[in-house]
């Protein structure tokens, strides 16, 4: 039930007759959740896939999940699969917790369990901890760089403003001058490797960033990033950069593997607030 839908008296009323609220959306389409946050802080104990608001709200002993992975690409053979698990979860877990009650007629698991949710996942999704985030992770930073950017008559914001039309003219121009990549396609876990690229920045000046950047397909058949290694500048002569990154892979199987490059600058609050980016061959 999407309490989205109804008014605000009716929704009270829904909420406050539910014992579980299940949720069981397509893995990965599930939008946010917030009927289950809102049903989690008027203290109902959910069941749901790890999924939306859910994969990170989710914790043993206040609640239940299915997994987030999926096992078929069939969509009809996995809703036959989470169906099964359902029903498991509710014969083997969820009623018999639910009905275990006491000389008072109450589950003292159940009570426990509802304790737990509450005081384990509700605290996170509340106001105060929404613009408590807002507040450190945005607010404060991007007051503190207005700041220093608008300083001495906008110097500084005028200097970022010019290297970024420098860095987008010549951007096409920066080539490889030579790499030492080879062993990307056929590392061996236990073995250290040092990649080598030389990069003619035209006059940059240390304007560019590499990086190593490894997929791997999950269990849900999609690509996911699995890691992500810096470059480090060890020499330069006139505009050609030589970056090395040393690597020793610990984990076996099949890997896809490239280097891309990035504008880099100390003033630059995030990298995507100068969103170039160039894959190299």
């Amino acid at each position: 039930i999407f309490l989205e839908d109804y008014d605000m008296e009716l929704a009270r009323r829904l909420v406050s007759g539910v014992d579980i609220w299940m949720n069981t959306p397509t893995r990965p389409l599930e939008a946010s959740g917030t009927s289950g946050e809102k049903a989690e802080m008027n203290g109902v104990v959910n069941l749901s896939v790890l999924d939306g608001w859910w994969v990170e709200g989710y914790r043993e002993g206040a609640g239940w999940a299915l997994k987030q992975e999926r096992t078929y690409q069939n969509q009809g053979y996995q809703d036959q699969l989470d169906a099964a698990t359902i029903y498991s979860l509710l014969e083997n877990e969820i009623l018999p917790l639910f009905y275990n009650r006491n000389e008072q007629g109450y589950s003292e698991g159940w009570i426990k369990t509802i304790k737990n949710s509450i005081a384990t996942i509700a605290p996170h999704y509340t106001m105060k901890r929404q613009l408590d985030d807002y507040y450190d992770k945005f607010y404060t930073k991007q007051a503190a760089n207005f700041k220093k950017l608008a300083a001495n008559n906008n110097r500084l914001a005028k200097e970022l403003a010019a290297w970024k039309e420098t860095v987008a003219q010549r951007w096409d121009s920066i080539r490889v001058v030579s790499k030492d990549d080879s062993m990307l396609y056929s590392a061996e876990t236990g073995k250290k490797y040092t990649l080598r690229y030389v990069i003619d920045e035209q006059g940059l000046n240390d304007a560019i960033g590499l990086e190593l950047v490894s997929i791997k397909t999950g269990k849900d058949g999609e690509e996911h990033i699995f890691s992500k290694r810096e470059f480090e500048v060890v020499a330069h002569e006139g505009n050609n950069y030589t970056f090395e990154a040393t690597f020793e892979p610990d984990v076996a199987g099949s890997f896809k593997s490239c280097v891309r490059m990035y504008p880099k600058n100390e003033n630059l609050v995030y990298r995507e607030d100068f969103c170039y980016v160039k894959w190299l061959d």
